[in-house]
């Protein structure tokens, strides 16, 4: 029997967060004490106003297959929520909703990406979307950005990377991996370049919208009167309210856009979950702040963790401005060796403070961005804490 597998499963790259954590449950197995910093998820629980939610969801016999674009109801929340934390106006057949974000982003780029099409991605970038890009065909297009400005695409770097060929424009703000916000400001900006390309499409990832520390207001592209038919806006409930394990996402976008999602859903996965779907309408129908003890506590880690890799010789970091992640740059360690361990890159380095810190991080590299590495401090204070300690150890 033949065991061969389609070109197009043997071209994706395994998602480097979910196998830094499948290796330290590994090590875990094997009776080693490993601090988990690599994945993305907070360390809350889902607030009990939405659990309480899904429970009487239950109990109304809430059990059947659901509308393959969501609940209408939903929707409606979906709506409320786009105008008043967003401003943008949508209706109806503009929302979809799916199982969870990362289908969202999937659904698009498989109903706008030609064989050949071309996608700018800033780096770093969230670590499924080039690969996302490549199971719908298309051709990533990575724009390296700079430390020294907090990892953003400026428009002259914008306007340097399209080309004829060029279909879509991915990002996200708050950035995953590096906690970045472009201001409304730097939106314009690079708004104002893609007026002179209107073929290109924005896709506006904004899962990390509520979890942001008051530097920089969150802003999405959608909201410039030129751009609200040229993007789609991502969101979902995974981040800012604890619920990564429900599975639910959606858009807003350009009818024609929801409609094709619409379709190519229903012939894969169909509608999600019903039980969750009807706790995430409390959950958007209810105030941002029964949250913000979360973002609070997500602020302390934050200033926590910052200070203690500053005191470490060889790592540079930003302040990012919202998410849970440090992006550190690390090149200062490449070419060195570390108690017989030769680093010559961030993967060389990431591993190496599994291994000799048993602290799980994630290399830079899965995120288009070769010299940093991606620390998560969705964790205890007091695991915050340990994790840093050994990586200084590690390093002396």
């Amino acid at each position: 029997m033949s065991n061969q597998l389609s070109d197009r499963i043997n071209s994706v790259t395994p998602s480097a967060t979910l196998e830094m954590a499948a290796k330290a449950r590994e090590l875990r197995a094997q009776g080693k004490d490993i601090i988990g910093l690599s994945l993305g998820e907070p360390d809350f629980n889902t607030p009990d106003y939405i659990k309480e939610a899904a429970i009487q969801a239950i109990k109304d016999d809430y059990n059947a297959y659901t509308p393959v674009d969501g609940y209408v109801d939903l929707k409606k929340a979906i709506i409320t929520k786009f105008k008043r934390d967003n401003n943008l106006s949508y209706e109806p057949a503009q929302i979809v909703v799916s199982t969870g974000a990362k289908q969202s982003l999937y659904n698009v780029a498989q109903v706008i990406l030609n064989p050949g099409d071309e996608v700018i991605l800033p780096c770093p970038y969230w670590v499924s979307y080039s690969d996302i890009v490549k199971l719908a065909d298309g051709v990533p297009v990575e724009v390296p950005t700079k430390l020294e400005d907090d990892f953003k695409m400026t428009p002259q770097q914008l306007e340097a990377a399209i080309t004829p060929k060029t279909r879509m424009l991915w990002y996200s703000s708050p950035c995953n991996p590096s906690g970045s916000i472009y201001s409304k400001e730097e939106l314009r900006a690079l708004a104002d370049v893609l007026k002179n390309h209107p073929q290109i499409i924005v896709v506006s990832d904004e899962i990390y919208e509520h979890i942001s520390y008051g530097v920089t207001k969150h802003a999405s592209m959608a909201e410039f009167e030129d751009m609200f038919d040229r993007t789609v806006t991502v969101n979902g409930v995974a981040k800012a309210f604890a619920m990564t394990g429900w599975r639910i996402g959606y858009i807003g976008a350009p009818a024609y856009i929801a409609r094709a999602t619409n379709k190519l859903q229903g012939q894969v996965t169909s509608g999600a979950n019903c039980i969750a779907q009807r706790a995430v309408i409390t959950a958007l129908e209810e105030s941002p702040d029964r949250i913000k003890y979360m973002v609070d506590e997500f602020k302390e880690r934050r200033k926590l963790i910052l200070g203690l890799l500053n005191e470490i010789e060889g790592f540079k970091c930003n302040e990012p401005e919202g998410a849970f992640y440090v992006y550190p740059d690390v090149t200062a360690y490449f070419g060195k060796t570390l108690n017989g361990t030769k680093i010559n890159n961030a993967s060389d380095f990431s591993m190496y403070i599994l291994e000799a810190a048993n602290v799980a991080t994630v290399t830079g590299d899965a995120f288009g961005n070769g010299n940093c590495i991606r620390i998560s401090y969705a964790a205890s204070v007091k695991e915050i804490k340990e994790a840093i300690s050994r990586i200084k150890e590690a390093l002396k």
